[in-house]
């Protein structure tokens, strides 16, 4: 499978996902550290995706979206942004919302998915 049709079957497929340094529980960088806890804060579960763990993914996913850095946070199928839009979002209520309004795409019943 071409590469950006794995980015865009990851990005379809999960209500919310952060492509990161890292992961959120060992992130390799502070902005992806920043992104991934606000994303925790919300209390609804996401997908990441360690970019240093897969080159392909490194190299092709700022042509994705036209987005050149790390993080990514994609929610509905739609990037968000990166970190700084991020915590913007996370501090003003709207991501929580926006994540909880995703999830509940996918789990219409309310049942808790992982």
């Amino acid at each position: 499978m071409d590469v950006l049709d794995r980015i865009k079957e990851q990005v379809e497929h999960n209500p919310v996902v952060i492509y990161m340094k890292g992961t959120p529980q060992f992130p390799m960088c502070g902005f992806s550290s920043r992104a991934a806890a606000a994303l925790q804060d919300c209390g609804v579960p996401f997908a990441y995706v360690n970019v240093l763990a897969d080159q392909e993914i490194f190299e092709n996913l700022p042509r994705y979206a036209d987005w050149p850095t790390f993080p990514q946070i994609y929610i509905d199928g739609d990037l968000i942004g990166g970190c700084d839009i991020t915590l913007e979002m996370h501090q003003s209520g709207e991501l929580k919302k926006m994540m909880e309004e995703a999830a509940a795409k996918v789990a219409p019943t309310g049942d808790d998915q992982h």
